[in-house]
């Protein structure tokens, strides 16, 4: 099913329009999917990412490290990051070099979480199956340069 179907819009001022809004409407579109996965586990997207960032980084992260990593750039990390603390899945500690700043760590429970988590990679691949590996590649690389060219 194309976008024009999906959003009930027969026409487009151009294909740049229509890129643009496939873009977000897809976007939008793996959010939810990937929302229902993580809803029975009772945490959002957001704290879904910080988990998964904290897990990849070797040492603890400021909320400004964490913020740099996000997909989600227009998120208030620190109020995200306070939710996680109170659900136990990550700790808060007075940095050691900078007292101004606090090292947040993923606590055990946090690991737990985002091991149990993995399981649901495959429901996730699923979803792109569609696709095959070189249009991927593709597609990418599309993205890719389109941000970089925006952020010119």
């Amino acid at each position: 099913m194309g976008i024009e179907q999906d959003i009930q819009q027969s026409s487009f001022r151009n294909e740049y329009q229509k890129m643009a809004i496939n873009i977000i409407f897809t976007a939008n579109w793996l959010n939810e999917h990937i929302g229902r996965v993580l809803s029975n586990e009772e945490i959002t997207h957001q704290q879904y990412n910080i988990l998964r960032i904290l897990r990849g980084s070797e040492k603890p992260l400021s909320t400004l490290q964490i913020r740099a990593r996000m997909l989600d750039k227009m998120s208030d990390t620190s109020r995200i990051v306070d939710r996680l603390v109170v659900k136990g899945f990550v700790d808060k500690n007075s940095c050691e070099k900078d007292k101004r700043l606090v090292d947040i760590t993923l606590s055990k429970k946090g690991h737990q979480l985002v091991d149990s988590l993995d399981k649901f990679n495959a429901q996730i691949d699923e979803l792109l199956m569609g696709v095959s590996e070189k249009e991927a590649v593709s597609l990418n690389q599309i993205l890719d340069r389109l941000r970089s060219q925006l952020d010119k």
